[in-house]
């Protein structure tokens, strides 16, 4: 019986989690997840510092002019201590002598030899970096689970961190079968295909920060397929199509089970894809896709993404979607819910033309789904659904529904 699709997805957090760490160094680490959280060791700044070219001063020396004693540079170790009736030349990022109240800019002085003289008002404090304003010693950097970007690199830079303990990328094994179908670099016989799904799927979980493995092609046999799981065991997740339906001359099943396959569901009541199977061999989590191409790479979007997203140890591991408006009218049959691919311009979505399972083109046009309730049977122009994105991703922290109703 086919289960639905927040079970399904349920089934796959609950069969999958984050691999293995390693220590990576920071240079080389955007994009991966962090496995530990980070806390501040350093102040930043870590001294009270001038942010402006110009003169560190007394407040009550306002309207004054004074004699410039020195100059203090970015750098210099020197401490320094204001004397009254003077002031001190400072460059930004220079450590603020100590009795300095105050810096004014250079341009908001008039500079006669070495006599300064001041403007009528100054503000106490003013453009003066204090020690710690931006970051405080024992304060929360970044969270476990957190995706580096380059600017938290910067971050990790800027406490002098050099190396960062990161869940390892998830590695994805994949292999094809099937007589009728060849890769794209094999000649084709009579009456067969290029495999688009292999490559489709090798792509997309690149793309999602994985490293891939490809055993090559087995053949239409139990014990060439056995031995292309098996050499794929030392993967996270083993993605394959094909053989999963009612009726397929297939052996991908048969060779699943005998090598200890613990099935999470065999299922799903969703158009296209309703034969998707799930589930692991020991440690290694194992989906298997319908073979018909649009069917396949959207439930890959669906399910496929799910799983990734829980290996890598992201803490926004939930598939998420974003609110926008039908851009046309547009009918189809209840009856069962629906993925219905299109393309999102950053105002409204457009479905595709048209989008069989068997097709190609459409997802190739497409950078977004929607997943239609099983009761409706169309919207109206500027109509509110969900879309999920599949050329960038939406995640969040919170499970949600996904579906449009």
């Amino acid at each position: 019986m086919a289960i639905s699709v927040e079970e399904a997805l349920n089934l796959v957090y609950t069969f999958v989690s984050p691999t293995q760490t390693e220590i990576v160094p920071i240079e080389n680490a955007v994009h991966r997840i962090l496995s530990e959280p980070i806390i501040a060791q350093h102040s930043l700044p870590s001294f009270d510092n001038s942010a402006m070219d110009g003169y560190a001063v007394r407040t009550e020396d306002a309207g004054k002019t004074l004699k410039q004693s020195c100059v203090i540079f970015a750098g210099d170790g020197n401490e320094i201590r204001m004397i009254e009736d003077q002031c001190i030349r400072i460059m930004t990022g220079a450590k603020i002598p100590q009795g300095c109240e105050a810096i004014v800019p250079i341009e908001d002085v008039v500079v006669s030899d070495d006599q300064i003289t001041l403007p009528a008002t100054i503000k106490p404090s003013q453009h003066i970096r204090l020690k710690g304003e931006d970051i405080q010693a024992g304060m929360s950097l970044l969270e476990k689970g957190t995706t580096l970007h380059a600017h938290h690199i910067s971050l990790l830079a800027s406490q002098g961190i050099t190396h960062v303990k990161l869940y390892r990328r998830p590695r994805v094994a994949l292999f094809s079968s099937g007589n009728e179908l060849k890769m794209h670099y094999e000649p084709l016989g009579s009456n067969q295909l290029y495999n688009t799904n292999t490559p489709t799927f090798a792509a997309r979980a690149q793309e999602l920060g994985c490293d891939v493995i490809f055993t090559g092609t087995a053949e239409d046999t139990l014990t060439s397929i056995q031995e292309h799981i098996r050499r794929a065991l030392n993967a996270d997740l083993i993605i394959t199509s094909g053989g999963v339906s009612v009726g397929d001359a297939d052996f991908t099943k048969e060779a699943f089970h005998t090598l200890g396959f613990e099935g999470a569901f065999e299922s799903v009541d969703i158009k296209p894809g309703k034969p998707t199977t799930f589930g692991r061999i020991g440690n290694t989590a194992i989906l298997n896709l319908p073979g018909n191409p649009l069917a396949a790479a959207l439930c890959f979007e669906l399910f496929g993404q799910s799983a990734i997203l829980a290996l890598s140890g992201r803490t926004d591991k939930y598939l998420s979607t974003l609110t926008t408006k039908m851009a046309e009218p547009f009918k189809m049959k209840k009856g069962r819910r629906s993925l219905i691919p299109g393309w999102f311009d950053g105002a409204s979505f457009t479905p595709s033309e048209k989008f069989g399972p068997g097709m190609v083109l459409p997802l190739s046009r497409a950078n977004a789904y929607m997943m239609v309730d099983a009761s409706v049977e169309g919207f109206e122009k500027d109509a509110i659904v969900k879309i999920i994105p599949t050329r960038w991703s939406m995640s969040s922290e919170k499970q949600s529904s996904l579906i449009t109703l």
